[in-house]
């Protein structure tokens, strides 16, 4: 189906479909974020990640394996598949760690900060020219960023540090997948990352682990999970719709999901320097993915 939409060649055709695949995905990453934070009131952080992801894996595999069973194994680069497995489980225990004391609107605003890092990355590391104006939305980010966490204030957390040090794991995260995309299937690359997550986690979560009481628990547990391989997997499929630059400023409204979840689910609402940061920080990626757009 995804071929036969591909061949008709209708170009706004295919960005409204990217544009759709990308939404719901942001929906499906603000659900994983709202369930891990009401997991790890009550278990083990390793252990709400090993179930994050072995229901991921369990469920990925029922639905896709009947019809894409041979992408879901077809690999090319087995190192790389393996490094994207432990970015991805380190990304998550990060943040789920972060979470058990963050509003999940000062954690989303933190992530928004991964176009600005790609950035800065391709500048430091990979020697690709960044002239005045991109370095200067550069900045402008990392200004909202410390809106948000606002070192030493009041509302400074330690475990704000987690959800940077998350962000950074994610954006060379980003820069791998892209760098993967080019050979490996979007299916081998969300099931084997988060099969390999699962061994990666498992002598952690078992070492403390507390068996979920409650049917609701489990349901939570499954919902994680189900958003999880969705969500990958959506994203995936959203790039072969349309381009980074065109999907980019769609990924910014999970902001409104968390803030919304966060207020339904835990009475937290963002205080001014929170939603101030985050629009900071949204604007001037959005800025460097027009840019991009621009240049390209």
């Amino acid at each position: 189906m995804t071929a036969m939409l591909l061949a008709t060649g209708d170009p706004a055709r295919q960005r409204r479909i990217g544009i759709a695949l990308v939404t719901l995905a942001t929906m499906c990453f603000s659900v994983i974020d709202v369930c891990a934070k009401w997991l790890v009131q009550s278990l083990p952080v390793a252990e709400v990640v090993w179930l994050r992801f072995a229901t991921h894996t369990v469920l990925m595999a029922a639905l896709l394996a009947p019809t894409r069973g041979a992408a879901l194994v077809r690999v090319a680069n087995w190192p790389l598949q393996g490094l994207r497995a432990l970015m991805l489980v380190s990304m998550t225990a990060l943040n789920f760690a972060a979470l058990q004391y963050l509003q999940l609107a000062e954690v989303a605003a933190i992530q928004f900060s991964v176009p600005i890092l790609i950035a800065l990355v391709s500048a430091l590391v990979l020697d690709e020219r960044i002239g005045a104006r991109r370095w200067l939305a550069i900045f402008a980010g990392f200004v909202g960023v410390l809106l948000v966490v606002r070192p030493g204030g009041q509302g400074f957390h330690p475990a704000i540090g987690l959800s940077l040090l998350n962000a950074a794991i994610y954006a060379l995260f980003n820069l791998l997948t892209r760098r993967m995309a080019a050979s490996e299937t979007p299916e081998s690359m969300q099931w084997l990352s988060a099969l390999g997550a699962v061994v990666a986690i498992a002598p952690f979560a078992f070492w403390q682990w507390q068996w979920p009481a409650g049917g609701l628990v489990w349901a939570v547990v499954l919902a994680c999970g189900l958003a999880g391989g969705l969500g990958h997997l959506l994203v995936a499929h959203a790039h072969r719709y349309a381009s980074a630059a065109v999907l980019g400023p769609f990924l910014y409204q999970q902001i409104l999901y968390m803030a919304f979840w966060g207020w339904l689910v835990f009475a937290q609402v963002p205080d001014t320097f929170v939603v101030a940061g985050a629009a900071v920080v949204a604007l001037s990626g959005l800025y460097l993915l027009w840019l991009e757009m621009k240049r390209r």
